[in-house]
């Protein structure tokens, strides 16, 4: 279950809500049956909350969104992208801290 704050990414709204944003994007790849993914879970949401108002944070389930899975050749999950101006900026492939990620957000909402 999503944060409050936590976004839900699709193929249909990914243009709009990321690639278009004017605020840095964390975009966590996941799957519903994917046991490390739902261990990084907490901490997205936890980020969610966190950087409300300076970045936005959500997930894509490659299962239901495989045109953007695809597109950005995921191969691995959990995967996490930070997109700034539309482009990838930092990639974070299997499980990873929840410092790392919040790192990645200082640097990003610093510059934006």
């Amino acid at each position: 279950m999503a944060g409050a704050n936590t976004l839900q990414f699709t193929d249909t709204n990914f243009d709009d809500e990321v690639l278009k944003s004017d605020m840095p994007v964390l975009v966590d790849f996941w799957a519903e049956w994917c046991g490390p993914c739902k261990a990084l879970g907490p901490f997205i949401d936890e980020l969610a909350d966190e950087y409300a108002g300076k970045a936005k944070i959500g997930k894509v389930d490659v299962d239901t969104s495989r045109d953007i899975a695809t597109r950005y050749s995921i191969s691995t999950i959990p995967t996490v992208f930070l997109f700034q101006g539309g482009e990838v900026t930092q990639e974070f492939h299997g499980l990873r801290p929840k410092q790392e990620f919040a790192a990645a957000l200082d640097g990003a909402t610093a510059s934006a």
